[in-house]
């Protein structure tokens, strides 16, 4: 049986009518006779959502009293019922749903899977704000943290995604008819998780998350048709580079017009010939245009070709791009006569709908090749001693055969002289082999050709001779001066290269995956991978690949690169030149150092993962073992004499030890709760729900658990409302409280005190304990650490921990500061709530579900 398909019912937030469509939806099915039932359904009362029940089979969902008979639990899909019934189509709403302990998944997303892995088709919904990859970004519009969340490649893999728009006008005219929410709750959603801004913030998000989708569709439809023609349905700007400085100029200018079209894409690619090797580009350029685009928004491509206009067009139609922006060109004039250039021949060879653009710089007309110092050629002693082989060896070598009464001949003269300037050039470079000629050329012209002692010559012969010998002395020179600049140039691109290997070495930040794509880029790759073996019997496995083309083993690579006995890089694409293999063999190097690192740092974070849960275990032991067990022990004693038959208790007695029983049970409360109110801010399911309060209606109540006049309490009226959960405030405030009172001495009550400061508001706790020195501040308030000498029995070290976790929750912060004159002050700081008091108004929870 084949796996089911998912249709997901995307929105923007609660109300649009995501559960709406997805009951139609059901309906029409139902109508055309396919076997349709609902697995779950979040209906919250809504008439018109409710009235569309009727018709469609509901599997019940699982729920109901608890284990002690009180209040029912959360409804959750009967997963086991839905595989039972095995329907062609299984309604479930709200994909990112958390499911309550004890139920067979984890998350409602991976009921689905189960179910689309038995053939049972989904359709399903999700709003945009559950969406993992967005969290950041919707936290930073609406203040509110969603703690419910789906990944997105859940989503991503759905067979069809439908978005249910509405104007934020509109649902905000359906959430006030009473459409969306209960009544009591339309006003405080109005002005708080349903503002304009809120709610046109996330549309766009929708729909720019739609539209990405949409675009993935239409790439692979395009691509499994054949379809080369570009179709505009949206802007996307190709960057042509070159590795020269002025491919910064070119993105910056792709970006200007990518800005002026929402939804716009940038695209840089820098396009390398096969043979290209290590001077085709400056490594440390191309890196900082690859940091300059991705730091824009767009991407950067690295494409194989050696027709570069060819292979820049096909890129462009391959991505459905629209414009292309290149550089103007940096070749000289006279260079044109080899052809018209990359810029000239993609405008003319692009189709109508692919707009070319090219873009003026301060590099036109520079010359193509890299830039290389000029005293980065040759040193100067060199320099000197090829101005002295071009301008004394000639006068020397002229006095020399002018000396000779029968000379060599004017053949042999000419090669004399013609091997000086070939020795300026080897020495000197260009410029001196240059003056070597002429003044070669002249002395033969003067000393040695007939007539002598003239600069004119008679024979024609001579002439051609003296011509060819600065043709060659010329041409000499330049294929030195040429192979000079080579030379530096690629020495040059060595040090860019190894210079980023010792960068990356000291910094450590350079993943493997990006390595390897470096090694592709530098040497003009189709793919790189780093294979390893654990012997010379097993086979090859890989660690590491990039490109299109995976590699099992080192004898399918062009180039294989050894490191060590049982690991090597191997690359496919051309053979490299010997001269290229040194830099490889750093680079391979390298890559086992990250792999290892790597390694490493996976090793050290488990190790740390199990230290610190031995650590928490050790201490809930030691909780267990003396800190639970001492009120355990008290009430058991209380217990025993109350029930023993030959002793008469009085009332007084009987009271006493009832009064131990009572204490002793609120202290195995106490830290009972402590424990659950750690495990919950650990597995991240504490929930906070935001309301807008006064100070003194929760703080009073927090000061219950200490005896009284042990705590003194200041909070002024005028003081603004908070924005806080109230429970988690008074458990925080409570902690606090009851462990600055454990500290104080007698006769000191702890001081609570709050004030207004801009928009928050701080609450402190004041005592005049033994305080607590400045680097251990910070430890007071990990899990299972009680300062000092805490006598045992004293709890287990989790009240300040609980205390901060659930601060943080609500979004404020808990601090530990000295008390002016000796002690510990307490720092509770809250966020404020801006604009005239209106009194205490419920707004939505921090946890928004359609």
């Amino acid at each position: 049986m084949g796996r089911g398909t998912l249709r997901i019912y995307l929105g923007a937030a609660p109300g649009v009518g995501k559960t709406y469509a997805m009951l139609s939806e059901a309906h029409r099915r139902v109508g055309r006779g396919t076997d349709c039932v609902i697995g779950f359904v979040a209906h919250h009362d809504r008439p018109r959502t409710l009235a569309l029940l009727d018709g469609l089979e509901l599997i019940e969902p699982l729920g109901g009293p608890d284990g002690d008979g009180g209040t029912p639990q959360t409804p959750e899909m009967d997963v086991e019922a839905v595989l039972a019934r095995r329907p062609a189509v299984a309604l479930v709403d709200e994909l990112a749903h958390t499911n309550a302990p004890g139920a067979r998944n984890a998350k409602r997303w991976q009921d689905v899977e189960e179910l689309l892995a038995a053939g049972i088709s989904v359709i399903s919904t999700v709003n945009i704000q559950h969406l993992e990859s967005l969290g950041d970004v919707v936290e930073a519009i609406t203040g509110v943290r969603q703690q419910e969340t789906v990944p997105d490649e859940v989503v991503r893999r759905a067979d069809q995604i439908e978005l249910v728009d509405m104007s934020p006008q509109a649902l905000r005219r359906r959430l006030a008819h009473g459409n969306v929410y209960q009544s009591d709750k339309v006003d405080a959603a109005l002005s708080n998780y349903f503002r304009p801004g809120n709610l046109t913030a996330l549309r766009e998000l929708a729909l720019l998350w739609t539209a990405d989708r949409a675009d993935e569709y239409l790439q692979k439809y395009r691509g499994e048709h054949n379809i080369r023609s570009t179709w505009q349905a949206r802007e996307r700007i190709v960057v042509g580079l070159t590795g020269g400085p002025e491919g910064r100029t070119l993105i910056r200018r792709a970006a200007r017009m990518a800005a002026k079209g929402s939804g716009s894409e940038i695209l840089a690619v820098y396009i390398a010939r096969r043979d290209g090797g290590l001077t085709t580009a400056s490594p440390k350029e191309l890196a900082l245009q690859r940091t300059l685009v991705e730091d824009l928004g767009g991407t950067f491509h690295h494409v194989i070709g050696d027709d570069i206009p060819s292979a820049l067009l096909e890129f462009a139609r391959g991505v459905n791009a629209t414009q292309i922006v290149l550089g103007s060109s940096r070749r000289k004039s006279w260079q044109y006569v080899f052809g018209p250039g990359v810029g000239a021949t993609v405008a003319r060879e692009s189709t109508p709908d692919l707009d070319v653009h090219i873009v003026t710089h301060e590099e036109v007309g520079q010359g193509r090749g890299l830039p290389v110092a000029r005293g980065a050629r040759l040193g100067r002693s060199r320099i000197l001693w090829g101005w002295f082989i071009a301008v004394c060896g000639p006068a020397l070598l002229a006095i020399v055969l002018s000396s000779l009464d029968h000379g060599p001949g004017l053949a042999n003269d000419v090669l004399l002289f013609l091997s000086l300037t070939v020795g300026a050039a080897l020495v000197g470079g260009l410029l001196p082999a240059l003056a070597s000629a002429a003044l070669c050329s002249a002395l033969l012209n003067f000393y040695f050709t007939p007539p002598t002692r003239t600069l004119t010559i008679s024979d024609p012969e001579n002439i051609v001779a003296i011509v060819i010998s600065f043709a060659v002395a010329v041409s000499v020179a330049s294929v030195v001066a040429a192979r000079r600049t080579h030379q530096a140039a690629r020495l040059r691109a060595e040090s860019e290269i190894l210079s980023f290997l010792a960068g990356s070495v000291l910094r450590g930040a350079t993943t493997l995956d990006a390595l390897l794509e470096r090694v592709r880029e530098t040497f003009a790759m189709e793919s790189v991978a780093l294979l390893e073996r654990e012997d010379d019997r097993t086979p090859w496995t890989c660690a590491g690949s990039v490109g299109p083309r995976p590699l099992e083993r080192p004898e399918d690579a062009d180039v294989d690169m050894p490191v060590g006995d049982h690991m090597a890089l191997a690359l496919c694409g051309r053979v490299l030149p010997a001269e290229d293999r040194r830099v490889l063999a750093a680079f391979a190097a390298q890559a086992a150092v990250v792999l290892d690192r790597q390694r490493l740092q996976d090793e050290a974070d488990q190790a740390r993962r199990l230290a610190e849960g031995n650590r928490i275990r050790t201490a809930l032991l030691a909780a267990v073992s003396h800190d639970l067990r001492t009120p355990l022990a008290a009430i058991k004693a209380s217990v025993t004499s109350l029930r023993s038959d030959d002793v008469a208790w009085s009332e007084q007695d009987e009271a006493e030890l009832l009064e131990s029983i009572e204490h002793g049970a609120d202290r195995l409360d106490h830290l009972v709760g402590n424990l659950l109110d750690m495990s919950r801010l650990q597995t991240g399911t504490v929930t906070p729900l935001i309301r807008e309060i006064d100070l003194d209606e929760v703080v009073p109540m927090a000061l219950g658990g200490v005896p009284e006049g042990s705590a003194q309490l200041d909070i002024p009226e005028t003081l603004p409302m908070v924005a806080v959960d109230p429970g988690l405030l008074e458990r925080s405030v409570a902690n606090v409280v009851e462990n600055a009172v454990k500290y104080a001495p007698a006769g000191a009550p702890v001081l609570v005190a709050a004030s207004a400061l801009g928009d928050r508001v701080e609450l402190r706790v004041m005592d005049r304990g033994p305080g607590v020195p400045d680097d251990a501040k910070d430890r007071i308030f990990a899990p299972f650490q009680r300062y000092g000498d805490a006598p045992r029995g004293a709890g287990v070290g989790l009240g300040l921990a609980v205390a901060r976790g659930f601060a943080e929750a609500m979004g404020g912060t808990l601090n530990a500061e000295d008390t002016p004159g000796g002690g510990l002050t307490m720092v509770l700081t809250l966020r404020a709530v801006t604009g005239p008091r209106a009194g205490a108004r419920t707004v939505l929870p921090a946890q928004v579900t359609s």
